[in-house]
């Protein structure tokens, strides 16, 4: 199978070409804003600490409405205002200076952010086939981790230059990283809004809807591995083995690697609602088992056995990522109704704003107070939620309109990638794009972040 990052020519390839830029300059950001705005700007830790909680708490509330705009206006060019809005709001950081203006820059940021996912989702519903989304979806989020190592670097750059100026012109590359993105975004044909609201319809029919809503609590809980790597493991290496504090930086690099690597491997297996919940339970046990590992690190372990312990977790801990992410992309798609994919991907992905918000506190709480049992205590959630994610599937698929009809992806067994594509994609909207050369969380990120910014 192939490891190649980017996907088959034309609107997938756009649409990753897009994703990259955007994360190139997510990665910039990332690595440079915490020390910008306490030593560049100079708010004291609290402030930021505070003002980004509040900002993500907005934009967790932003998606659905804003996916539920795409639904109705059409998701290309949502998407390209949401991309422009983005590149303004963060060269509006380089003129903020106390922390009223930050705040409010920050939570217009954090939905931009928010929206620009689930509108993303729905602009990908609308030109890729059901059948291949999961494998699109994939490639995008190799190019996600992708863009975000390049970004890193870029940052670390600044960071090691430690000048005002440079940390200007990382926020200055940050916006037109956006800018381009959005420019990409244009070169897309455009996608007709599929939502025409009836009388006796609820304005966001996705909030009434409770199997869905269970199936979105089920994979935030499994979403709660985001901090994992960008905060509780550097805190929990420093706390037991003060001369391994490097060790952080490597996990990272062998995260993003991997998921480079074999994410789309990964999503083959993953073809329809049942092989996506049973990715899922799949990938709960494994970051229950990556948990156990990490806890073993508590022993008092010679240094090379600390680094064989914690690698070996870490190895565990993203081969259940990359299983969870291709497993909640499908749940998460297969079943919106079609009309309403913007929306229901907006509630889908607020699962990463809220790993992203409460997740630092609650997992930080569990291992660096309660150590071995805290570590076995979130891998029991992660086992629960992965477990517990295929009835509430079923229970959703059963509840859905037009149950008895099968899905989409049902009707049509997924075809592999390939280089050059032959019918896999909607043939009418490609005319002319073979040579079209897109933060989530996930964010947090999704990865997380749909795809899932997985990265920090």
């Amino acid at each position: 199978m192939s490891t190649r990052i980017m996907p088959p020519a034309g609107a997938p390839r756009a649409l990753a070409a897009a994703q990259l830029s955007n994360s190139i300059g997510d990665g910039m950001y990332y690595t440079c804003s915490a020390l910008y705005f306490t030593q560049v700007v100079g708010l004291p830790p609290t402030h930021l600490g505070l003002g980004l909680t509040a900002a993500w708490a907005v934009g967790s509330l932003a998606g659905v409405p804003l996916g539920h705009l795409a639904d109705r206006r059409g998701p290309r060019a949502t998407a390209v205002l949401l991309t422009l809005a983005t590149a303004v709001v963060v060269a509006s950081f380089l003129v903020v200076r106390s922390f009223v203006p930050f705040l409010i820059v920050s939570c217009l940021y954090s939905t931009a952010q928010s929206g620009l996912a689930a509108v993303r989702q729905a602009l990908l519903a609308g030109l890729v086939e059901p059948a291949d989304r999961t494998g699109v979806l994939a490639h995008m989020q190799s190019t996600l981790n992708a863009g975000l190592a390049v970004g890193a670097a870029l940052g670390g750059l600044a960071l090691s230059d430690g000048t005002r100026a440079a940390f200007l012109a990382v926020f200055a590359l940050d916006a037109l990283c956006f800018l381009a993105g959005a420019l990409i975004l244009l070169r897309l044909p455009t996608v007709r809004a599929t939502h025409r609201r009836t009388d006796d319809e609820p304005r966001l029919a996705v909030l009434r809807d409770r199997p869905y809503a269970v199936v979105t609590l089920l994979n935030t809980v499994l979403l709660l591995r985001l901090p994992l790597l960008s905060l509780a493991i550097p805190l929990w290496t420093a706390s037991r083995f003060p001369g391994l504090t490097w060790l952080s930086s490597a996990l990272f690099v062998l995260n993003t690697v991997a998921v480079m690597l074999f994410q789309v491997r990964t999503a083959h297996a993953v073809t329809d609602l049942g092989s996506a919940s049973r990715t899922v339970r799949r990938a709960g046990v494994l970051l229950l088992v990556s948990c156990a590992v990490f806890a073993v690190s508590a022993a008092r372990l010679p240094a090379w056995a600390a680094v064989a312990v914690l690698i070996a977790g870490a190895t565990l801990q993203v081969v259940g990522e990359m299983k969870q992410s291709a497993g909640s992309w499908q749940i998460g798609f297969d079943l919106a109704p079609p009309h309403q994919i913007g929306q229901y991907q907006g509630f889908f992905g607020t699962g990463v704003a809220v790993a992203r918000t409460l997740g630092p506190l609650l997992v930080t709480a569990l291992l660096m107070t309660w150590g071995v049992p805290g570590w076995l205590l979130l891998g029991g959630l992660f086992l629960g939620a992965g477990c517990a994610m295929g009835p509430a599937v079923r229970w959703a698929e059963r509840n859905r309109p037009g149950a008895g009809a099968p899905s989409s992806s049902a009707r049509s067994q997924r075809r592999v990638l390939s280089p050059a594509p032959s019918g896999s994609f909607r043939s009418a909207p490609f005319a002319g794009l073979a040579a079209v050369p897109q933060r989530a969380l996930s964010s947090r990120r999704s990865s997380t972040a749909p795809p899932d910014v997985s990265s920090p």
